[in-house]
């Protein structure tokens, strides 16, 4: 475990499409840092982790929360819904994980209010066939409100009379949107107010100015591990635009989501899944529409952590894992749900796509406008045991270790951790 740690602030990121098993990676890590910091997006995030076959589940809360004495951030950069932070906290402390003496909330978080979750709805809504596939949260019109200069942050809460002005006339404008566009029902900024004066006492003891809590954790030479929500080709930037989350999901986030000078992070962990999954419509060459892709899908238990909706799956694609690599700065790599193609005798990876008469093994910046992008494979054989049970590396069949190799070759990075099934002990380092 050192080895993946010793002597470096940490990013974990995802590098594909999410739900690459972020969650129990971050719990597992936690035990070598002192502070987790959530630097991006919201409740539409579900990090899993399961520990001795009880499952939890986390939309906002960083993952490092269930081991004792870590401090866990929310940082500046989150969407953050108070409603959605107070059940998470409610749901924790029935399963006797205390998070009053260890969780902070930037005062500069802005916030998901009801008007947010009513305009995703129904955007999505209009767009028919081209919808995005959100989860419906209101994460992106509240950041859409941040970058209109319009959006309400913690800090707020705490001036009754400043927050119920602006609250005020908010709402009056969402209502114009809501009545005269959609032909929805008005929303009573005041019942609103009333809410979220109530989140505000709740939420109270958390909240703190966490520019100066992370500077005051960086000279007392705190280790510290950035946790990211979504995957890398879901960045608002460098993903399959349209068809992304609406926040800087890369590396390059983690400084400015979490207050903290870029210098500070010293080291880039990506986690790839050892297949592809992707959530929501978009451009998915690799996706396997047929017998398998619903077995991948079964036996990977892949549906959505926040929705449950059925995740799209499809073999490994290493041109879109490698632009995720190239844009994060990726040192290594953890390779996450190995276990799943234990019963495949021959393993595809996608390593280009053909367009046309045009090939390519660089990811096209423009790939959703190249929906007919057909995956280029080069096939290794399968190992045809079970995995699940390895718990040092030479336990790993020889093809599987043939598989890992030649992502190694292609990707150009090393992988260290192997996870081998959803529990915090099913897994393998390499180091």
């Amino acid at each position: 475990m050192e080895n993946l740690t010793t002597g470096s602030n940490t990013c974990l990121v995802g590098l594909q499409w999410g739900d690459e098993g972020k969650g129990k990676i971050v719990d597992i890590l936690t035990e070598s840092f002192d502070v987790v910091v959530r630097y991006q997006g919201g409740s539409n995030a579900g990090h899993t982790v399961v520990i001795n076959n009880e499952k939890f589940v986390l939309h906002l809360i960083p993952s490092g929360i269930l081991r004792k004495n870590k401090w866990c951030v929310i940082g500046s950069g989150v969407a953050l819904d108070p409603g959605q932070l107070l059940e998470e906290i409610g749901e924790l402390r029935k399963k006797n994980i205390e998070v009053s003496g260890n969780l902070r909330i930037s005062e500069l978080a802005h916030l998901v209010f009801p008007y947010h979750k009513k305009f995703d709805e129904l955007s999505e809504s209009e767009k028919g066939d081209e919808k995005i596939g959100t989860t419906r949260r209101g994460i992106g019109p509240c950041y859409t409100d941040k970058m209109a200069r319009n959006g309400i942050r913690v800090a707020d809460l705490y001036h009754p009379d400043h927050f119920r002005q602006r609250l005020k006339k908010v709402v009056e404008e969402k209502n114009k949107i809501l009545v005269r566009l959609y032909d929805a029902e008005a929303l009573s900024w005041k019942d609103i107010y009333e809410t979220y004066c109530e989140y505000a006492e709740q939420i109270r003891p958390f909240v703190c100015n966490t520019v100066v809590f992370m500077a005051d954790a960086v000279k007392a030479k705190k280790k510290i591990l950035f946790e990211g929500a979504q995957g890398s080709l879901l960045d608002v930037d460098f993903g399959t635009y349209p068809f992304i989350t609406s926040s800087s999901v890369t590396a390059g986030g983690a400084a400015v989501g979490a207050g903290i000078s870029p210098r500070q992070i010293h080291k880039v962990l990506g986690i790839m899944k050892s297949y592809t999954t992707r959530v929501g419509s978009g451009p998915f060459p690799s996706e396997l529409n047929d017998a398998l892709g619903e077995y991948l899908r079964k036996k990977g238990g892949e549906y959505g952590a926040t929705t449950g909706r059925p995740r799209r799956c499809g073999w490994f694609d290493a041109v879109a894992v490698k632009h995720a690599i190239m844009v994060n700065g990726v040192d290594s790599a953890v390779l996450t749900k190995l276990d799943v193609l234990d019963e495949q005798r021959t393993i595809k990876i996608c390593v280009g796509y053909t367009f046309g008469d045009k090939a390519y093994d660089l990811f096209p910046p423009d790939l959703a406008a190249r929906s007919e992008c057909q995956p280029i494979y080069k096939e290794v054989p399968g190992w045809l045991r079970d995995t699940s049970k390895m718990r040092d590396r030479n336990d790993i069949p020889s093809q599987a270790k043939n598989y890992i190799d030649t992502l190694e070759k292609i990707l150009g990075i090393p992988v260290e951790m192997l996870s081998v099934g959803p529990d915090r002990g099913q897994v393998v380092n390499l180091v």
